[in-house]
């Protein structure tokens, strides 16, 4: 299933953000390997099969400190069409499974990397966190209210955009370019620089004048009156985006204050404060699905701002059927859609080495082979059970 369905991936086990790029690669049909490390949970969740970043995957858990299992990561990666990783710079060249050792063994190899600072630089064997990279690139200054700490964008920003999206766009990338050359290579991603990508539309704004360094003080970042979330009556929240002309129109229309002269100067900044105020008052007389009501699926721009769990019932969400019941847990169902290659979630997130037997059988070892390496702790066998 999926457009991906011939291709092949060797995940060595991570956290975060590499997951999410093999789950991208695992939910649009590539079949994904990942190799767990005994004694070191790829997840901190205490419930593996409840971790949907590793669903659609086998797992097979092999001692890489073994000479033995080194060459049966070696072998796995021999077959297959990629490869990716996230351990800190100098740690896959430590166990003998670094870019040269496996592009020598497998020249068609795309040998994926993931790191937050990068494989070069000063701060290149640092450890890091989402909020240190956008911090660096910055992200975090741009985001929050003057005269307020910046305010945190989850861990979506680095980890997910920065990390594990652009991993997943660079491996395609490149498994793209093999079938023209013939030959591998490495994907070097960075989360700093995928998390100051993000940034390019803010960057061109200030090359023109249009952007101000100071937070809460721009089009986008809360400081406009028709950009930005209120209060309504019952404490919950309304975000407002009506940045075109036609779209505020109808947003103060619906707001019953297009008779109000200040709120026809939409772009005189120094009038902002004063539409903020307007504004806020007049949302606050109803409730957030009250106006959502009102506002329904018009051109005004206006939608509640929903719960996880509240977003689920959607009415626009469930049309496009993006939630959905697998193994007893709700789920993000795979996207994008594509008109003849089908995608559906196949395997559940593995327990560590759930898989371990049947990827060895399926590499080509006997069984006898197989109960040496359990005997011996070159390999384990788990019993899929979280």
């Amino acid at each position: 299933m999926g457009p991906l369905q011939n291709l092949k991936i060797i995940e060595f086990a991570g956290l975060g953000a590499a997951p999410f790029a093999a789950m991208l690669l695992a939910d649009l049909g590539a079949e994904v390997i990942r190799i767990d490390r005994p004694g070191r949970p790829v997840s901190p969740l205490p419930e593996p099969r409840k971790d949907l970043l590793n669903r659609g995957r086998k797992s097979i858990l092999i001692d890489l400190k073994s000479d033995r299992g080194r060459t049966l990561a070696l072998k796995l990666v021999t077959g297959a069409d990629g490869l990716t990783e996230s351990y800190r710079p100098g740690v896959m060249e430590s166990m003998g499974l670094g870019p040269e050792e496996c592009l020598a063994l497998n020249p068609r190899l795309v040998y994926g990397r993931l790191s937050g600072w990068g494989h070069q630089g000063p701060l290149a064997k640092s450890a890091g966190h989402d909020i240190n990279y956008i911090a660096l690139s910055g992200v975090l200054a741009a985001i929050g209210n003057q005269d307020q700490p910046p305010v945190l964008p989850l861990n979506l920003v680095a980890d997910f955009a920065g990390g594990g999206l652009m991993l997943a766009f660079g491996m395609l990338a490149a498994l793209l370019e093999v079938k023209t050359s013939g030959k591998g290579q490495v994907v070097d991603v960075a989360m700093i620089e995928g998390s100051a990508l993000m940034m390019t539309l803010m960057h061109s704004l200030a090359s023109m004048g249009l952007w101000s360094e100071q937070r809460g003080d721009n089009l986008l970042d809360g400081a406009a009156p028709f950009y930005r979330s209120y209060e309504c009556a019952d404490g919950k929240y309304l975000a407002v985006g009506a940045l075109e002309p036609q779209f505020y129109q109808a947003l103060i229309e619906l707001l019953g204050l297009e008779d109000e002269a200040i709120m026809q100067a939409q772009m005189e900044r120094d009038k902002w404060p004063e539409q903020t105020n307007l504004m806020a008052a007049r949302i606050k007389l109803k409730t957030r699905d009250q106006w959502a009501e009102l506002g329904g699926a018009g051109d005004a721009c206006l939608t509640p701002v929903l719960t996880m769990s509240e977003s689920v019932n959607h009415p626009q969400m469930k049309a496009r059927e993006v939630y959905l019941e697998k193994d007893g847990l709700r789920q993000v169902a795979p996207t994008p859609a594509f008109s003849r290659s089908k995608t559906a979630l196949d395997l559940p997130p593995p327990v560590p080495g759930e898989h371990t037997c049947l990827v060895l059988g399926e590499m080509g070892l006997s069984r006898e082979e197989i109960a040496v390496l359990l005997s011996e702790k070159i390999v384990e066998q788990s019993e899929g059970k979280s």
